[in-house]
C-alpha cells in the first residue's frame, strides 16, 4: 500500500510541475478535466450522477470554464443565477424526483470543485503566477507534512472526523507553511532572479496553512455524513481527485487573492 502511494504520489507531482509550469492552455485543460471528474465523485456521493441534475452541474462548470477562458469573468455571477433557475425548475419539473438536498448539492458542487480549483488557473496567471502559483500547493501540502511531524499534540482538532489531528500539530502545520513560503521567496530570490519578500510569502502560506485544514476537514465531514472511505479511486493509495485536492480548493482562491491584495505591501 506505501508502496503504491508513494508511486502515485510521485507521478502526481511530475503532472503537476508539468501543467502547473506549463501553464496557458495545458494547465487549464488539466483542471477543467479534474474539476468534472472532482464533480462526477462528489455527485455519485448524492445519488444524482447520470441524471438530468447533475448533467446541470456539469454543464454550469463547462460555461463557466469558457468565461474563464473568454476573460468574461463579469459574467459569473449571471451564470450562478441563471444556473440555479435551471437546477430549480428541474427539481419542480420533476418532483419528487430529487430531494432538496440533492440540488444543493449540485449548486455546491459547481462552486466547491469547479469555482475554487479553477484559481490555481488564474492564480499562474498573474504577473508573477509562475512563482506565486506555487504557494497554493507548498501551503496546503506543506502544511499537512509539518503537522504530521508534531508528535507532542495532546488536544484534538475535530476528534470526530480526525482523532488523529491535534491542534498542536495544526499550529505546527502553520508555522511549517510560513517557514517554506519564506525559504522559497530566498530560494527563488537566489538561484531564479526574482525579486520577491520572504515576509510576504511567509504570510500568504501561513493564511493559506491554516485555510487548507479546514478544506482538508470539510472533505472529511462531507465522506462521514454519506459513510464513505474515499471519493473514488483514480488516484491509488490517495483515492479520487477531491481526496488529493480537498485542501488545494480551499487555499487555492486564497493564495490568488492576498498574492493580488498584498503583493507590495510587504
Amino acid at each position: 500500500m506505501f508502496k503504491t502511494r508513494l508511486l502515485s504520489g510521485i507521478v502526481l507531482v511530475i503532472v503537476l510541475v508539468a501543467t502547473v509550469g506549463l501553464g496557458g492552455e495545458i494547465l487549464f485543460a488539466f483542471l477543467g478535466a479534474i474539476s468534472l471528474v472532482g464533480m462526477t465523485e462528489l455527485y455519485k456521493v448524492v445519488g444524482v450522477q447520470g441524471k438530468v441534475l447533475g448533467a446541470a452541474g456539469y454543464l454550469a462548470a463547462l460555461v463557466y470554464y469558457g468565461l474563464l477562458w473568454c476573460r468574461a469573468s463579469e459574467y459569473v455571477t449571471m451564470l450562478s443565477i441563471l444556473f440555479l433557475i435551471l437546477l430549480m425548475a428541474v427539481y419542480v419539473f420533476t418532483f419528487p424526483k430529487f430531494r432538496a438536498e440533492q440540488v444543493m448539492t449540485v449548486f455546491f458542487g459547481f462552486f466547491y470543485v469547479a469555482v475554487m480549483l479553477s484559481y490555481v488557473y488564474q492564480t499562474r496567471m498573474l504577473s508573477d503566477g509562475g512563482v506565486v502559483v506555487w504557494l497554493i500547493f507548498l501551503s496546503s501540502w506543506g502544511c499537512d507534512t509539518c503537522a504530521y511531524c508534531v508528535l507532542i499534540g495532546k488536544h484534538k482538532m475535530a476528534p470526530k472526523l480526525s482523532p488523529k489531528k491535534s491542534v498542536e500539530g495544526g499550529i505546527g502545520g502553520i508555522v511549517g507553511a510560513a517557514l517554506l513560503g519564506a525559504l522559497f521567496a530566498l530560494a527563488v530570490n537566489r538561484f531564479g532572479g526574482a525579486f520577491v519578500s520572504p515576509v510576504h510569502y511567509a504570510v500568504i502560506c501561513a493564511a493559506g496553512g491554516a485555510i487548507s485544514q479546514v478544506g482538508d476537514l470539510a472533505a472529511s465531514a462531507i465522506k462521514r455524513n454519506h459513510e464513505i472511505k474515499d471519493y473514488g479511486k483514480l488516484i491509488p493509495g490517495h483515492g479520487g481527485i477531491l481526496d488529493r485536492f480537498d485542501s488545494v480548493i480551499f487555499t487555492a482562491p486564497v493564495i490568488y487573492y492576498l498574492a493580488t491584495l498584498l503583493a507590495g505591501n510587504l
